[in-house]
């Protein structure tokens, strides 16, 4: 029998809200039947509007807040807020980080069956604002003139801001600063329903740890009226700079970054540290986001790894090398696999800068190459994975299970994903003994885990 939807649209209901969504919305239910909406938070008693109803699950508008969640602070209603990857903002720190660890404990328990698993308290900022490293702004054209911000979700229109409270200073002066001279010089925007105009992207990227800046002007044509001026004046305005790109994406494609890419100013690329490992940074590259718990992520993987230097590591979903490079330091031999080729060669230039000579790496699908290496003899004492947002191959799982690494480091930015796969692991042999979650980014719903399994015996 088809469920009956117990509200309709346009009804004013009183609610309590549960739960928060995996992009921050809140949960309430009406026998049993989930609305979503957005700004609520659990333990809230509220008035919605319900905006939509479909046979799973509706959606509706917050109109009143009875009693208030202990952990709700108030903020200017913004643009930013709404739209600009701010969900969180009206949420305390500590409530979000308690949210967060909270929804890891619930998916290793309901997806991945992990009862016994060690859950660390989370690991967040000492401030929260203001850690982001890179910047990709989409530009567009309003009443004649120059914008770049954000697009509102579900939409192509953009909302023109020069700030975002995520993001740090360095990034959104240059934002500024580069929007500022390209509309000073009447560089034309793209258009993206027509396809034609000439500036799609302004990206910027910062060393938080060097002070070096980058600026990357992204294009649909292969040239660009005023580029000399351009370069010029961006030159003069941010001391801080060491390298202007040009790149070019002449497809129709939502992509931002194009393949072809050459330097209009200073260098191909700029340098950051994280801890005591260095790396070049392109306009290409991978790079984390937020630095500083870069670091805390990395240092806890290389806890957990517990290398003596006699270890040979496989790090699959190796990038540019940022994870291989750390263990790089304790073990015998690292060896690297990526599917990007352009990352496999930052990072064999990565491990050249720092004096690494005890890695190798591989370009290919982690699920062929590892496999490959395993028939050839390459067994690995301890693997890492820091795969995408859908988890590990269901082939490199198995090829884990078969080699019978001792250890199994698993790096995840998708708690869901996590679960299910540890599960997998679990089901082949292994035990997972402890999982730390890491606040990566503040003021968003995205929570990164670190998580150690051993083999039994």
């Amino acid at each position: 029998m088809s469920r009956i939807v117990p509200v309709n649209k346009n009804d004013y209901i009183d609610v309590v809200f549960e739960d928060l969504t995996h992009d921050g919305a809140g949960v309430a239910k009406i026998d049993g039947y989930p609305l979503f909406v957005p700004n609520g938070l659990p333990g809230e008693k509220a008035k919605v509007k319900v905006i939509k109803t479909g046979k799973g699950y509706g959606f509706g508008r917050l109109l009143e807040i009875y009693e208030k969640s202990p952990y709700r602070v108030e903020i200017e209603s913004s643009e930013l807020h709404k739209y600009g990857g701010c969900q969180l903002e009206h949420i305390s720190y500590e409530g979000q980080l308690k949210y967060k660890e909270n929804q890891v404990r619930q998916v290793l328990t309901r997806i991945g069956k992990l009862e016994d698993v060690v859950v660390h308290p989370i690991l967040g900022m000492d401030n929260p604002m203001s850690y982001r490293n890179k910047a990709q702004v989409p530009v567009g054209e309003k009443d004649g003139k120059l914008i770049a911000g954000f697009f509102r979700p579900r939409s192509h229109e953009i909302v023109d801001t020069n700030e975002s409270v995520i993001q740090l200073p360095e990034i959104n002066e240059t934002v500024r600063v580069v929007k500022e001279i390209c509309r000073e010089l009447e560089i034309p925007a793209y258009h993206e329903e027509t396809h034609k105009g000439v500036l799609r992207h302004i990206m910027a990227r910062y060393g938080k740890q060097t002070g070096e800046l980058m600026v990357v002007i992204i294009t649909r044509t292969t040239d660009f009226p005023q580029k000399d001026q351009l370069v010029e004046r961006i030159v003069a305005r941010l001391p801080k700079l060491k390298s202007i790109i040009h790149n070019v994406n002449s497809k129709r494609t939502n992509v931002i970054i194009g393949e072809k890419t050459n330097v209009l100013w200073g260098s191909e690329v700029i340098y950051d540290k994280i801890g005591d490992v260095k790396f070049a940074i392109s306009a290409r590259s991978f790079y984390q986001v937020n630095p500083v718990q870069t670091k805390v992520l990395y240092d806890k993987a290389l806890e957990y790894a517990d290398l003596s230097g006699a270890e040979s590591v496989i790090d699959a979903y190796c990038g540019i090398g940022t994870i291989s490079l750390f263990l790089a330091q304790k073990a015998r031999k690292v060896f690297g696999v990526e599917v990007v080729p352009e990352a496999i060669e930052d990072a064999k230039r990565n491990a050249a800068l720092n004096g690494m000579t005890n890695t190798e790496f591989a370009a290919g699908e982690a699920e062929v190459v590892i496999p490959k290496w395993y028939k050839e003899g390459n067994v690995a004492d301890v693997l890492v994975v820091d795969p995408p947002r859908k988890g590990c191959d269901e082939a490199l799982l198995q090829t884990i299970i078969e080699m019978k690494p001792k250890k199994v480091v698993y790096v995840s930015c998708n708690p869901a994903t996590l679960a299910r796969d540890l599960r997998i692991l679990e089901d082949g042999g292994y035990k997972t003994v402890e999982v730390q979650p890491v606040d990566m980014f503040p003021m968003t719903m995205h929570v990164e885990c670190v998580s150690q399994l051993v083999l039994k015996l």
